[in-house]
């Protein structure tokens, strides 16, 4: 049992909410975010007939919005973004700049704000609105990431569906069931603090 006074646990609050409110805080997290989403990018596997690789990244970015909420989650992802456009190789496998997979990117910014404001509404406290919420952040992904790579590309909408979107489902099945145990858990958790 702690000694210290713990911080009561209410609605509306994300798991960052918990540490002690302050901007140097909120600047820590989302470099926080973004450098996590960075080193988890580089957790890379090809895909055999694909210029997007599997990553740990979309992992992360879900996780840094839901853990730290809309607007210093999107903050993070922006970040991210616009420091590997700027030549930080943190991209996937230690690249930078703008590829075929950039789409991914902006949607993951985009995926970030969202969960983490179904976070804020209480969809990361249990396993099935985790799943929810995990759904959300991955057909936003989907909905920048499959078009910007058939427009990179010149692929049709069909093979950049085969390339870019079906090769990674069971993966990111396997992804949502990691942070539908893991969020659910820290809370049950901060709740006994």
């Amino acid at each position: 049992m702690s000694t210290a006074a713990a911080t009561p646990v209410r609605a509306g609050q994300v798991l960052a909410d918990l540490l002690p409110a302050s901007r140097v805080r909120d600047a820590a997290l989302v470099l926080g975010g973004a450098t996590l989403t960075g080193l988890a990018a580089q957790i890379s596997v090809p895909v055999p007939g694909s210029p997007v690789p599997v990553t740990g990244q979309t992992f992360a970015a879900l996780l840094v919005g839901t853990s730290l909420g809309a607007g210093r989650g999107l903050l993070a992802l922006a970040l991210y973004a616009v420091a590997g456009v700027a030549g930080m190789p943190w991209f996937a496998s230690g690249t930078s700049g703008v590829a075929p997979s950039f789409g991914y990117i902006v949607g993951m910014v985009l995926a970030s704000a969202a969960v983490g404001a179904l976070a804020r509404r209480g969809a990361d406290r249990s396993m099935l609105r985790m799943a929810g919420t995990m759904l959300v952040g991955e057909a936003i992904i989907y909905a920048v990431g499959v078009p910007y790579l058939a427009f990179a590309t010149g692929m049709s909408a069909t093979a950049a569906i085969a390339a870019g979107l079906t090769p990674f489902l069971v993966g990111d099945a396997l992804k949502a069931a990691l942070a539908m145990g893991a969020l659910p858990t820290a809370w049950k958790f901060a709740d006994k603090s």
